[in-house]
């Protein structure tokens, strides 16, 4: 778990990342929750690659409030919120390439907005590991 734990122990910049660590979904959130960051895990094999089951899935996994309008001003806003008492925050997103294959739109948005919460430094950090393959995405530096 070398790059993740560059990232929680501040050697690497929180960003969003490509990451092929082969570890337990309970491993990385162990090893993240142990160094004081919040975690969160999307399955992207089971929200079956569409812009709404993204959303709730992302929702869900980040503990977003009710009225999450699950849609992508709504995940931006609460997006805002997260990581309140904690050092960080870290989104494993498993099986990305599902969303990016079935709808390109809709995964360059959700890209562009987990972005821009990753970018903005008056929050506590933020960094998204999409793991497994998925097409190519030039600007997405590897972890590993």
């Amino acid at each position: 778990m070398s790059g993740l734990a560059a990232i929680l122990a501040g050697h690497e910049a929180p960003g969003i990342h490509l990451w092929h660590g082969a570890f337990d979904v309970a491993d990385v959130r162990h090893t993240v929750e142990h160094a004081g960051w919040g975690f969160a895990h999307v399955d992207g094999w089971t929200v079956a690659g569409t812009k709404a089951g993204f959303l709730a899935a992302v929702g869900e996994a980040l503990h977003f409030p009710d009225y999450y309008g699950q849609n992508f001003d709504a995940l931006a806003d609460c997006l805002r919120d997260i990581g309140r008492g904690v050092e960080g925050v870290v989104l494993l997103w498993d099986g990305w390439g599902t969303l990016a294959r079935a709808d390109e739109k809709a995964f360059s948005i959700a890209l562009s907005v987990l972005r821009a919460r990753v970018n903005d430094d008056r929050r506590v950090p933020f960094s998204v590991l999409l793991r497994g393959e998925g097409p190519e995405l030039p600007g997405i530096p590897s972890l590993d």
